[in-house]
């Protein structure tokens, strides 16, 4: 259950965050049970986001190939640029693109090397210079 609540934690923190800077945002109930939808989606003028967030201490991330293939089938029907969001312990949020996870036997990979390497920040996906963060994270 700890587990559950770090991740709904920081989801919230996320969707909050994005709503802080004019996004209209939705959090997806039961997006953590499920393959149909990402955790969050956010639009702003016409221009919107997808992710699937992981608040994660390790050394990577990682889906299962049925819901790396769902959020691909997301984004391509949609037309959102999709995401997976991950929140590093101290470092704050990274966002990769579904093509720059590696595929594994047994699921969808990025290490948080690689994530740090692409360096891709909400900054980056928004065209929006971003308030302090580290301001509204919760403890």
């Amino acid at each position: 259950m700890q587990r559950y609540s770090k991740g709904a934690r920081a989801e919230r923190e996320l969707l909050n965050y994005l709503a802080s800077i004019g996004f209209s945002v939705i959090r997806s109930a039961g997006s953590g049970v499920n393959s149909i939808s990402p955790d969050i989606v956010a639009i702003k003028q016409g221009k919107g986001f997808a992710f699937e967030s992981k608040a994660w201490d390790g050394t990577g991330i990682s889906i299962d190939h049925e819901k790396f293939l769902s959020l691909k089938a997301w984004r391509d029907n949609s037309g959102m640029d999709t995401y997976m969001a991950w929140r590093m312990k101290g470092d704050g949020w990274y966002f990769i693109a579904l093509d720059e996870m590696a595929k594994t036997d047994r699921n969808y990979r990025v290490t948080k090397r690689n994530a740090v390497k692409i360096g891709r920040r909400l900054e980056h996906l928004t065209g929006i210079q971003l308030p302090n963060l580290a301001a509204m994270q919760q403890p």
